[in-house]
């Protein structure tokens, strides 16, 4: 536990990227196999404790540490509150014990004394979590929590820890991705598999690293001049409206790309990302979000048999009907994403299209690393042959310039798509956000005035501010709430919102603060559609605001009507 609390406490004390880097690189070098499989099981986003994995929730956690300490309940929830953070809060909340217990290996500490009480009688669990608060010094007794609680948010993603496996063993990064992609469990013997040099069965088994577009507002912001905006916490830039000038100004996007002529252009589908494996005489369909989808979309699954053997393709999932010019809002496949088995009524009802936009993998061969435009044209000629309208080539957008393509793009959200796609003809497939080769140029985002009813405090760097906002629209004379948004204000801004928040507090419940009904933002979101899971009917795509508006009164805000309108 020692040798990875150290770890946890250089890698949040470092804001250099090769520094935590080497740290990382050091401790994988010296960790023995058990404590550095969990260890990268953490680091890439893993938890101990799960919804079926009861270990202590954060109430109980709060009244444990207030009878052991000796802190009233009020005070550890304010102290909550200013810190932000509950496993550095109850980490503090403790004296270090005179005398510290021996060192207990990470794995340990998890596979002997954590998952084995996990969903056991409160006051075993209690037992075993007091007495480690008891003997842990700082440091562990900081990581012990945060194994209790999930959220190391220590500043490292997946793909750093993969750079440094990387360095430390010589193995491919891309290779290292893909056999961590979908569940794997974090024992010694996955971490062998994972730094084998050679080529496992398993690889067969597994679909490359996606590729991700990243934002046109960020070209066009380094063509501009202009500084990278600070991402959201979903990692989303904030969109500002001069940035939003420039991606209607082709001239700023040719001299951001270049020609047209270097770009091949498709429009943007708003379904589900996924790749789909043809090999060794089987079918597989992952998700982007590295979930294996066998059985729930059968008729892709029985399209994709017809298929040559050794193929892999990259392409958007969409709910489609045959007869139709466009695809079914996203909310008509979201009915089918969580049926594991869906039935006759539901594949009449939500019928799916594969639109297949890359080609990954041909005849058992890598693919990736051969132009854009040499995989499109093979891909062209690979689903033509195949004939199957349930698996169709996205189409290209054939423009003579950036205008023309503009003009189109306008065009986008009647053909229920959310902008284009621009990449470049000469680029290979790349894993991650990579930038340069592969843009999203979305259409404006819908906007409406809304009313602030709610607040609530960020996380990380934010923990101790008020940045996580609910917003409501009029419906009659009752503010009804419609979006939550926490991206798009500057540090002045948000630092003046959360005085007001703290002075303008009408009630709490638990984090959540509702506050008097008197600013007024507008916010932008990519789409609008029904829903009867929201108490206002309706749900919003992808939130953001644009801007503070004091100069708008609130009576003044739109109403539910008004965006209702919008829904598709």
């Amino acid at each position: 536990m020692k040798r990875f609390a150290q770890l946890y406490r250089e890698l949040d004390q470092s804001t250099a990227t090769l520094d935590k880097r080497a740290a990382l690189i050091r401790y994988f070098r010296e960790a023995p196999p058990r404590d550095a499989a969990w260890a990268l099981y953490l680091l890439s986003g893993g938890k101990v404790a799960s919804a079926r994995k009861k270990i202590a929730n954060t109430r109980e956690l709060r009244e444990w540490i207030a009878v052991e300490s000796g802190t009233p309940d009020w005070l550890v929830d304010d102290s909550y509150d200013q810190v932000g953070d509950l496993g550095e809060t109850l980490a503090l909340l403790l004296d270090d014990p005179i005398e510290a217990s021996p060192d207990i290996a990470l794995a340990d500490w998890i596979e002997m004394r954590l998952l084995p009480i996990a969903n056991q009688d409160v006051e075993l669990r209690r037992a075993v979590i007091v007495d480690a608060w008891r003997t842990l010094r700082f440091d562990e007794r900081l990581l012990f929590n945060k194994l209790l609680t999930g959220a190391l948010r220590v500043g490292v993603s997946q793909r750093l820890v993969q750079q440094a496996l990387a360095e430390l063993t010589g193995i491919d990064i891309a290779r290292l991705a893909q056999r961590m992609l979908g569940s794997w469990a974090p024992t010694p013997e996955f971490l062998r598999d994972l730094l084998t040099v050679e080529e496992l069965p398993g690889d067969r088994q597994q679909p490359y690293p996606f590729f991700l577009a990243s934002p046109l507002e960020s070209a066009l912001r380094a063509e501009a001049g202009l500084p990278e905006a600070a991402p959201a916490e979903d990692g989303a830039p904030p969109i500002a409206p001069h940035i939003i000038a420039l991606a209607n100004d082709p001239q700023a996007v040719e001299r951001a790309l270049g020609p047209i002529d270097n770009w091949l252009l498709e429009w943007k589908w708003d379904g589900i990302r996924l790749q789909l494996l043809r090999r060794d005489g089987e079918v597989a369909l992952w998700s982007r979000g590295e979930e294996r989808l066998d059985g729930r979309f059968p008729e892709i699954e029985a399209a994709a048999l017809s298929l040559p053997d050794g193929v892999v393709l990259d392409g958007e999932l969409l709910a489609w009907r045959a007869d139709d010019d466009a695809p079914l809002p996203f909310t008509a496949l979201q009915t089918r994403i969580q049926r594991l088995k869906p039935g006759p009524k539901t594949l009449a009802d939500t019928p799916v299209r594969l639109q297949v936009y890359d080609l990954l993998e041909r005849d058992g061969e890598d693919w990736r690393a051969r132009p854009q435009h040499e995989r499109r044209a093979a891909l062209e000629v690979l689903i033509a042959a195949h004939g199957d309208p349930r698996i169709v080539v996205s189409p290209r957008v054939e423009v003579t310039d950036w205008a023309a393509a503009a003009t189109l793009r306008e065009e986008a959200r009647e053909r229920g798509v959310e902008g284009l796609m621009l990449k470049r003809a000469d680029a290979p497939y790349q894993t991650g956000r990579r930038r340069g080769d592969w843009w999203k140029w979305k259409i404006d985002p819908l906007t409406i005035d809304a009313v602030l009813l709610y607040a609530q405090a960020g996380h990380g760097r934010r923990s101790t501010l008020y940045t996580d906002y609910t917003f409501g629209l009029w419906d009659g004379d009752t503010l009804v709430p419609v979006a939550k948004a926490y991206s798009g204000l500057d540090d002045s801004e948000i630092l003046a919102l959360d005085k007001w928040i703290r002075s303008h507090t009408l009630e709490r419940f638990g984090p959540v603060r509702s506050v008097k009904a008197h600013h007024v933002f507008e916010l932008g979101f990519e789409a609008v559609n029904v829903s009867k899971r929201h108490k206002s009917g309706i749900a919003v795509r992808f939130p953001r605001i644009l801007r503070w508006r004091q100069d708008k009164p609130m009576a003044e805000a739109d109403r539910l009507d008004t965006l209702k309108a919008l829904a598709r």
